[in-house]
């Protein structure tokens, strides 16, 4: 898990150039503190569509929602990595549709643990890139520790959280990262069993959403501060929140080992904006 952070979290980075360069952009005014609330209104709006279906056992409705949403993802990253070396023609567009369409179906037609981390490390990044480079610090650490506040109610108080993630693995939808604990592990045959029955499972998972919300903030420290750059290409504020959200992970991980369903945004979002603090503070004194 800590790789795969990391891996999300440089992809970001790396993708926020040409997302800069497409002018792809999540909200118009960056600096806008009502884009926090309009980011948890969609979320939420989107989170009980989902319960509603799960609910009524609308099965292929689901699988239709969450396609339909990571084909128009990878359509927004293809674009942000297709344009800038291409241009806007009509070969370009061609090409972002076909990459997104080839994604979206291998996810779908063949949902391996293996398949879905390195796809889920694109989408991860691209996602966390393009909302990183649209909003500034300030609106992105009230982003995150609302979003730390909800997921906590929602998996320790509602408990809703984790009946939808359960209605979604057994879909075996890939909007989760999946780690296997032994070599033979297929995620397509075994899946990962019931995620409150405090049982011994197969793999070890993570919503995609732990890993991009940390990444966000660690592209938009990047973005909108300006200073010194190791190798001219990654402040120290943004260094401070990539080791804090792995410190944040570490404690998330420990309580994990409990074999009870846990709130991932509460360790990983302080850790990443204590982590951002910090580089910030030192970035300071650097002067």
């Amino acid at each position: 898990m800590p790789v795969l952070l990391i891996a999300v979290e440089i992809g970001a980075l790396l993708l926020s150039l040409p997302v800069k360069a497409s002018g792809i952009v999540a909200f118009e005014e960056p600096d806008s503190m009502a884009n926090p609330l309009i980011f948890i209104g969609i979320m939420l709006a989107f989170t009980a569509f989902l319960l509603l279906l799960i609910r009524y056992n609308m099965k292929k409705m689901i699988a239709a929602a969450i396609g339909i949403s990571i084909f128009l993802t990878f359509i927004y990253i293809f674009m942000a990595i297709v344009y800038p070396l291409a241009g806007v023609t009509d070969p370009a567009v061609v090409l972002v549709l076909v990459l997104a369409i080839l994604s979206t179906a291998l996810l779908y037609k063949y949902p391996e643990w293996y398949v879905i981390d390195a796809l889920g490390i694109l989408i991860g990044a691209g996602v966390a890139a393009i909302f990183g480079a649209s909003l500034d610090i300030l609106p992105v650490i009230i982003l995150l520790v609302l979003l730390a506040v909800y997921d906590a109610i929602s998996v320790y108080k509602t408990k809703h959280m984790i009946t939808l993630a359960e209605g979604v693995i057994d879909l075996k939808t890939p909007i989760l990262f999946v780690v296997p604990k032994r070599r033979n592990y297929s995620f397509i045959k075994e899946g990962i069993g019931k995620i409150g029955d405090g049982g011994e499972r197969a793999a070890f998972i993570i919503g995609m959403g732990d890993m991009i919300m940390p990444s966000i903030l660690v592209v938009s420290a990047n973005v909108f501060l300006q200073g010194w750059r190791l190798g001219g290409m990654i402040n120290l504020p943004a260094v401070g929140a990539i080791i804090g959200s792995l410190a944040g992970l570490v404690v998330l991980l420990y309580f994990v080992m409990s074999g009870k369903p846990q709130a991932g945004l509460p360790p990983l979002c302080g850790g990443t904006i204590l982590g951002f603090l910090a580089g910030w503070a030192v970035m300071g004194w650097m002067g």
